[in-house]
């Protein structure tokens, strides 16, 4: 990489955190210059304004968890236990520095749905994928005969993101896991009910 994209990478990375947890509109450009000990000038010099940092935070955040949970669901072969990598994963979400400041999706279509239409679209996007990766990975055990030929992958998966989010976002308000972990007990039966 040129010096301009190691500063660039720099910045998305220590930058990343900070807007995950304070959001866009609470991240200010004194927030960048402490996170990354660069001047105004220097962020200028590589991102045309705060939007464009945002936008790499945002994809950088996304892609940490992604390459994560692709490690997890490729280390093992059996289509119940790569869906079970899902509740285990959030259950133990402090494990993980990334996922600490909460889920980049929820974070970010929570405060972007009105106010900011192209990190709405980046978390559409990534709300998108997460759906088809979950009903590729229950049509996969449909035809490996691991999952019940009559599952709906499309159900199956809206209601296991919706109870991934859903507890996240009760253990970020509570700071508290309880909940998370009764929701992902309740997400881990469900599917080991998809067995064949």
């Amino acid at each position: 990489m040129s010096k301009s994209e190691n500063t660039r990478q720099f910045i998305v990375e220590k930058t990343a955190p900070v807007f995950n947890t304070k959001g866009y509109a609470g991240t200010s450009m004194s927030d960048i210059m402490s996170a990354t000990g660069l001047s105004k000038g220097c962020i200028y010099g590589n991102f045309e304004n705060k939007d464009e940092v945002a936008l790499a935070a945002f994809d950088f955040n996304h892609n940490k968890v992604n390459e994560h949970m692709k490690t997890r669901i490729l280390a093992t072969d059996n289509s119940i236990e790569r869906l079970l990598v899902y509740p285990d994963t959030y259950k133990n979400y402090f494990k993980y520095s990334y996922l600490q400041a909460g889920c980049p999706i929820l974070n970010t279509s929570t405060e972007a749905d009105d106010t900011h239409p192209k990190l709405k679209e980046r978390a559409f996007k990534a709300l998108n994928f997460w759906k088809t990766s979950i009903e590729n990975q229950i049509k996969r055990g449909i035809l490996r005969k691991e999952i019940k030929e009559d599952t709906d992958p499309t159900e199956v998966a809206v209601i296991m993101i919706s109870m991934i989010e859903g507890a996240f976002m009760q253990a970020k308000v509570t700071n508290r896991t309880t909940e998370l972990k009764i929701a992902m007990g309740f997400l881990e039966k469900m599917i080991l009910n998809l067995k064949l």
